[in-house]
């Protein structure tokens, strides 16, 4: 069995990161979703909140993937998930800087693991968490980027936080 992992923290998920999780569900027999924390990154969710997100907005591939959290370094949990490739979408040029060195750092770690980039689908391209909360917190409209049920708990966790400019 072929078995993929498609890492990130999907606070929240956004519309690019379902396109690359169904794109790469395609090559690969079972795509592990794992879901961490960033200690450089400030969630807005918790890691239990981001992983009922993930499930429910995937849940008619319930039999094509997994949804997980892990604390290890990447290359420790794909090992443990008996992973043969790890998927990771890229947006921009800024993204592909990035994930070279680290697909670099993980071959080194092991080579056995072969790291896939999906390009984002055009439209999703300038599609970020950070961004998309960064639009709620403002009170601006997120719908482009996130299907309606994560727009609406985005909404309701701004309104429990506060939102900003106002």
């Amino acid at each position: 069995m072929r078995i993929g992992v498609y890492p990130g923290t999907f606070d929240p998920i956004t519309l690019g990161h379902i396109d690359i999780i169904r794109r790469g569900a395609k090559l690969v027999d079972r795509l592990v979703i794992g879901v961490t924390t960033n200690p450089s990154k400030s969630p807005m969710f918790t890691v239990e909140e981001r992983i009922a997100m993930v499930r429910r907005e995937l849940a008619d591939m319930d039999g094509a993937i997994s949804v997980v959290s892990f604390d290890s370094l990447l290359m420790d949990f794909a090992e443990r998930q008996g992973a043969s490739m790890i998927v990771r979408g890229l947006r921009a040029v800024a993204d592909f800087e990035y994930e070279y060195q680290m697909a670099g750092m993980n071959q080194q770690l092991n080579a056995d693991i072969e790291t896939v980039f999906l390009m984002a689908d055009v439209s999703l391209q300038p599609i970020a968490s950070r961004l998309v909360k960064e639009i709620a917190l403002y009170g601006g409209d997120i719908g482009k980027f996130v299907t309606a049920c994560v727009a609406v708990d985005v909404a309701a966790r701004v309104e429990k936080l506060g939102r900003k400019g106002s």
